[in-house]
């Protein structure tokens, strides 16, 4: 017998299972007076999850935002980690350095890097990274992925925010630009034979991958 799927008030319970503290709270209040909307509450969970069966020490974001995915990242991270973050929109930078401030995190622990995420990543080094998290500009998520496997060490973990796009990415009449790159990307992440992916439906999707 097929299992019955989850409805609209499971998907919803399991969204807000996650209590946050008021520093998260605060974040995405400034994310809102920005326009830029941060990971949702059980996408960023998954987040700390993956940090910290990772054990992670080095970790790539792409996509500061105000902060919110990153201190659920650092949340994960060894004590001794270190999360390079990079963003065009140098106020958002700065919200999400007032939000780790307030969250106690030492000015060590994390890089900002305020350029162009295409230009930045080749710089970054071969096999050197534990987690690579994007959540910046869909139609460039093909670049990201490349890079990402290039990055990641062996049993790395790459995850992709927003690849459910509200819900257009399900909808085979939905063939906006956008759209199309995402559901792309998806399957390409699916066959590619250097990974091993699941599409969780939390938040607004995110796609997992670790490299083998």
């Amino acid at each position: 017998m097929a299992e019955a799927m989850l409805n609209t008030a499971s998907l919803s319970y399991a969204e807000s299972f996650h209590v946050e503290d008021e520093t998260v709270t605060k974040a995405r209040e400034r994310g809102a007076e920005f326009g830029c909307t941060p990971i949702g509450p059980a996408g960023a969970a998954t987040l700390r999850l993956l940090t910290t069966v990772t054990a992670a020490r080095s970790v790539v974001e792409v996509g500061t935002g105000a902060g919110v995915s990153g201190l659920y990242l650092l949340a994960g991270m060894r004590p001794d980690g270190i999360l390079t973050s990079i963003d065009i929109e140098g106020e958002h930078q700065r919200a999400a350095k007032e939000a780790w401030s307030e969250a106690g995190i030492a000015a060590s622990r994390y890089r900002l890097i305020n350029g162009s995420a295409p230009e930045v990543l080749p710089r970054l080094r071969d096999e050197a990274y534990d987690v690579v998290f994007v959540d910046a500009d869909k139609s460039t998520y093909p670049m990201y992925y490349e890079q990402a496997v290039r990055l990641l060490r062996t049993g790395g973990i790459v995850a992709f925010d927003n690849v459910l796009w509200h819900d257009r990415v399900a909808d085979p009449t939905q063939r906006d630009h956008e759209t199309s790159v995402l559901r792309e990307l998806s399957r390409t992440v699916r066959d590619d034979d250097r990974l091993v992916s699941v599409l969780l439906p939390v938040s607004d999707g995110l796609l997992v991958a670790a490299k083998k």
